[in-house]
């Protein structure tokens, strides 16, 4: 009885360290998001200062001339892409393009739904967030016709990512 008991122990044990192993992989390490609505450098800085207040943000490069900023994320992060929305929408703006490099078991969490191309076999994926506040409102119009069949676009779901292989 005692070594039934133990065995079952074992395999708790082990199925929890397994799933731990898989989710501590499955992150983000790189964020590339371009931000509509900024007429100068101050807009960029307020942006900026939103991205790099993130906990798990390591650095912040910044590109005037596009309006592009690349977030490089600490490794074990376990960030969700709804953080960076919020703070560029804290500092008074809006994203255009979201894209995101992570490693390919990110694409194991339910969070995220595939709805455009094929996920290669490797260690890193880069991927394109097509949700409503990831693009432009005119890309999303364009997109709600393209997905409309797909019941959890139409849904508007903050919580779920759909996504659009790039690599």
């Amino acid at each position: 009885m005692k070594n039934n008991q133990f065995n079952k122990i074992r395999l708790i044990i082990t199925i929890i360290l397994l799933i731990s192993a898989t989710m501590s992989n499955a992150q983000i390490s790189k964020i590339e998001l371009r931000a509509t609505g900024l007429t100068c450098s101050m807009c960029s800085n307020a942006i900026f200062k939103q991205l790099e207040s993130i906990s798990e943000v390591d650095s912040v490069e910044t590109d005037l001339n596009t309006n592009t900023f690349i977030v490089f994320l600490k490794k074990g992060n376990t960030i969700n892409p709804k953080a960076f929305k919020e703070k560029v929408e804290k500092a008074g703006f809006f994203i255009g393009v979201f894209i995101v490099t992570a490693s390919s078991e990110i694409l194991d969490q339910s969070i995220y739904i595939l709805i455009d191309g094929k996920p290669k076999k490797q260690a890193e994926i880069k991927f394109q967030i097509l949700d409503k506040g990831y693009v432009t409102e005119k890309e999303f119009k364009k997109l709600s016709k393209t997905y409309k069949d797909i019941a959890t676009y139409s849904a508007n779901n903050e919580n779920d990512f759909h996504i659009k292989i790039l690599n």
